[in-house]
């Protein structure tokens, strides 16, 4: 049986007592670092270890993500990759339909998202949350509360400011960290592109590759905010008001590899307030039909022009959907529409990512007036709605 662990395994391994936890002496992990430290992998193992000693002891141990479809392409795969390279897995023990479960020595991993609603009332012995920085703080504190053993987290730390970080002043909780370095088992592929965002190295300068955010964040594991974000300044709240004056709503497509977003936004004088409503890659418009009837969206969507095909097909579906109409630089026309007003973003993981990562392109160093193509989904679908119904003031 081939048991290969690296250093970053070596590091939870010797700061977390297997059979002190396993006697409920409870203790919370958090495990911060770079890209491909191989800390998801590390606790994977050490999940997999606790599963051992306590053979036979009927343990539930629940693996999160934001959303149980992120969770089941990202770490349940791991998961599963483990169990084979451990020799391990039988297809017998897995049971795919939600929820999915894996019994392993007489012990049940589940694999769950946040956003289930029996997921917060389930108890267990160890909870896993996989990229926690997605995670709402509601959720966590929910399962936590509710978790006998061990809680345990990891993420790279892609933001300087997290509720997460908070946790750290516990008496009860564990902070690790871990790089690149400390794996071993890392592809020369991944390591060569990890290393080209080195900004001190003059040939990932010359190449255009040196990007001072990437590396701190995915090569030295360092907490960092991304240079020139675009929405900084955000009030977080839990629900859509109802007193609102004004409600329009946006659609930014996305088919395999991204999401089709629809937003809801309202307005109260300068204050905009903004709400995900659909966050899913739709290929077709019947399924995308059928998702904004659910919906039941009063009112016009704004969408992107560079589909007409698939606006026509929702017009003749009986949907209100309308292409915005778009001119000469009005990406940072509907940025500086929205940025007019004091923005308030309803709690959502999705909103929180695209929040915290969407920010000004930079080349070596300069900033540029243009935004990345990348973490707009729902600021496109907001952009959207607003340069239809605001207007500059």
């Amino acid at each position: 049986m081939n048991r290969r662990v690296t250093n970053a395994f070596n590091k939870l391994y010797s700061a977390v007592s297997i059979p002190e936890i396993s006697k409920g002496k409870k203790v919370i992990v958090g495990y911060e670092g770079s890209s491909r430290s191989s800390k998801s992998r590390s606790i994977i193992n050490f999940l997999l270890l606790y599963s051992e000693f306590n053979a036979g002891k009927g343990k539930v141990i629940r693996i999160f993500r934001d959303e149980r479809a992120n969770c089941m392409v990202t770490i349940y795969e791991d998961f599963i990759a483990q169990l084979n390279e451990w020799g391990q897995f039988n297809e017998k023990n897995l049971k795919l339909s939600a929820p999915t479960t894996y019994n392993h020595f007489g012990n049940r991993f589940f694999f769950m998202g946040c956003d289930e609603e029996k997921a917060h009332g389930a108890g267990q012995h160890v909870a896993f949350f996989n990229e926690a920085l997605d995670i709402d703080k509601q959720a966590w504190e929910q399962i936590n509360m509710r978790t006998e053993d061990m809680t345990i987290m990891d993420w790279n730390p892609k933001v300087s400011d997290h509720w997460v970080f908070n946790l750290e002043k516990r008496d009860d909780c564990k902070f690790l960290h871990a790089t690149f370095h400390d794996n071993a088992l890392i592809p020369p592929s991944i390591l060569k592109d990890i290393l080209s965002y080195n900004p001190n190295v003059s040939e990932n300068v010359r190449q255009n590759k040196a990007d001072d955010y990437l590396w701190k964040v995915y090569g030295l594991g360092l907490r960092a905010s991304p240079k020139g974000l675009i929405f900084q300044n955000v009030t977080w709240i839990d629900t859509f008001p109802t007193d609102i004056e004004e409600i329009i709503y946006g659609m930014d497509f996305g088919y395999t590899n991204s999401p089709t977003a629809i937003v809801k936004v309202g307005r109260n004088g300068k204050n905009l307030y903004i709400q995900k409503l659909f966050y899913t890659p739709t290929d077709n418009a019947a399924d995308l039909a059928a998702a904004i009837k659910v919906l039941d969206i009063k009112g016009s969507i704004w969408a992107d022009s560079a589909d007409p095909g698939l606006i026509t097909d929702l017009n003749n579906k009986g949907l209100n959907v309308y292409a915005v109409r778009k001119f000469a630089d009005s990406i940072r026309y509907g940025i500086d529409l929205i940025k007019q007003h004091h923005i308030h973003l309803v709690r959502d993981p999705d909103l929180r990512r695209e929040q915290e990562n969407y920010h000004w392109r930079e080349i070596g160093g300069i900033s540029l007036n243009e935004p990345i193509d990348d973490f707009n989904h729902i600021w496109d679908g907001c952009r959207y709605a607003v340069l239809m119904n605001f207007r500059r003031e």
